[in-house]
């Protein structure tokens, strides 16, 4: 491929860390492509998606995926909190990593249909023109075939990469380059931001009729049943239990030096200092005896415990291993996870793992930080439905609120369509400040709302109402154009070409998605969700 560049091959040794090699030069290459029919691993036995007959392989995904995610955590980085699992999970970064790459096979294939193709001096030139191959501003060889060998990727994988993303970056470009902005366009965008519109409006939110609406019992016998899960009382248990606290035994506990130094050793990371250095021995000293200590009563109890209960745990008798380790046994009535009594306090790691064992069991050793428990499940009552009577204020409450949201879209969409008419009877209207256009939404009167912005300058004297009603904040709010005073058409004809300019590349990337959308639809795209969940 780069036979030419070859026969000017210098001989200069290059020292250089691997890590910053991938950051400067390798980009999406083998992130996106790998071996195969149309750069990517056609015959994979496991796959991340499948478009048509090629395959994704999970590498590439994978790859994709952390690519992307490095470059989110460097645009988030000095915000508070950074790139958290929250953030990468709202912006769904596995699924846009997938839907990049399954993009690029479809334009791929694009190519294909559009007689586009890359030559070996494009190529040549593009490889030519990376800084990370240069020297003094000149494609270095040498250096070229040096950096390659230490990313271990073979001059032949990497210009048959890099040919890949010529020929996705050409096809993009050529579905991108049939974008116009027509003079219609452009007049509709100069007048979007120069009118100035007027609406006639009104609202209906479902807190002001919540009061009117009435629901039957079998209103709230169905919506019950429909919401079983929300209104069932929490599984609950009762357990006996005993109690072994380590702290009395502690002050009668001997311990020798190199007990304590060994435990120092291992649990070096108790003892640091300001800066993170682990403290002397000597200084600590009081520290750590009193941590050796503790941690070898407690080993020696819980082991202790644990041996009484496995010896007798097939006698299912709590009182019998109680008598052995001198414990008096408690028991509890019943209780939720989330409502444990009093005398539980502190004992989570208890509290959860009795509800795992089965009833007449025994369960343990657990250790918490009241002590160490071993005890025994007497009772478990299941979550069940609850009867009407006892969530009938809850129940009648949130029937009243659907039903009444319900209420007031029925009565906007009623508005919506009277006021696409020309009897305006019996509509209570309010007429809102004259305002231009802002990106924001932010209409005088009626509320924040982009969606509602888009409807209100899209209407005209021939169109003053939109079809449906838009939910503002909680109210469903309708409009018609009560005027529309419109920009000089002077200015127009002497803003026209830069308007259509200015608006040029957004069109351009709605042509391209537009395109990216059609063929997604003609093709046959496979994603394994297991693989994507993970």
């Amino acid at each position: 491929m780069l036979d030419l560049m070859r026969k000017q091959k210098e001989s200069i040794i290059i020292k250089v860390v691997f890590a910053v090699i991938v950051l400067s030069f390798i980009g999406t290459i083998f992130l996106v492509w790998g071996k195969g029919e149309s750069g990517f691993g056609k015959h994979d036995a496991s796959y991340a998606a499948k478009v048509d007959d090629t395959t994704i392989s999970p590498q590439q995904y994978q790859n994709s995926y952390e690519r992307l995610r490095e470059v989110y955590q460097q645009l988030f980085g000095q915000a508070a909190g950074g790139l958290t699992p929250e953030l990468e999970k709202q912006l769904n970064l596995r699924q846009l990593a997938l839907d990049r790459l399954i993009d690029s096979v479809l334009l791929v294939k694009g190519a294909k249909e559009l007689g586009i193709t890359v030559s070996k001096d494009e190529v040549a030139a593009s490889i030519a023109a990376m800084p990370a191959f240069q020297r003094n501003g000149q494609f270095n060889l040498a250096l070229y075939e040096q950096l390659l060998k230490m990313s271990r990727i073979t001059p032949s994988d990497f210009e048959d990469s890099q040919k890949t993303d010529l020929l996705i970056n050409k096809t993009r470009k050529a579905i991108m380059d049939k974008a116009t902005v027509s003079d219609d366009d452009a007049r509709r965008q100069y007048h979007k931001e120069r009118d100035r519109v007027q609406l006639s409006y009104a609202s209906f939110s479902a807190a002001e009729l919540a009061p009117s609406v009435k629901p039957t019992e079998a209103d709230l016998e169905d919506y019950l049943k429909q919401h079983a899960d929300s209104f069932k009382s929490p599984d609950k248990v009762a357990i006996s239990y005993l109690l072994l606290d380590p702290a009395p035994l502690i002050a009668g506990e001997q311990i020798t030096q190199a007990e304590q130094e060994t435990f120092y050793r291992k649990n070096l990371d108790r003892y640091l200092a300001g800066d993170g250095s682990p403290l002397p021995f000597d200084k600590v000293k009081d520290r750590v005896l009193a941590d050796a200590t503790r941690d070898k009563v407690e080993r020696s109890l819980y082991e202790k415990a644990a041996d009484t209960l496995y010896q007798n745990i097939k006698s299912g008798d709590l009182q019998l291993i109680a008598a052995k380790l001198h414990a008096k046994v408690s028991e509890t009535s019943l209780f939720s996870a989330a409502a444990p009594p009093q005398a539980l306090a502190g004992a989570g790691p208890l509290v959860q793992q009795a509800f795992t064992v089965q009833t007449g069991a025994l369960g343990g050793p657990v250790e918490t930080g009241n002590g160490i428990y071993i005890f025994k499940v007497n009772e478990k009552k299941p979550a069940a439905l609850l009867p009407l009577a006892a969530v009938r204020g809850t129940v009648e409450q949130q029937v009243r609120a659907a039903k009444a949201a319900e209420l007031a879209k029925q009565k906007a969409a009623d508005a919506q369509k009277q006021l696409a008419g020309t009897n305006l009877a019996g509509l209570k209207l309010q007429t809102s400040l004259p305002f231009t256009y802002n990106a924001k939404g932010e209409l005088p009167g009626i509320g924040t709302s982009p969606q509602l912005m888009e409807s209100a300058f899209a209407l005209t004297a021939a169109k003053p109402a939109p079809g449906a009603p838009i939910l503002v904040g909680n109210r469903w709010v309708v409009i018609r154009l009560k005027q529309r005073d419109a920009a000089s058409e002077a200015d127009f004809a002497a803003q026209k070409e830069a308007l259509k300019q200015r608006m040029l590349p957004q069109r351009q990337e709605e042509v391209l998605q537009k395109w990216l959308t059609d063929h997604r639809a003609k093709a046959k795209i496979v994603i394994n969700q297991a693989l994507l969940a993970r």
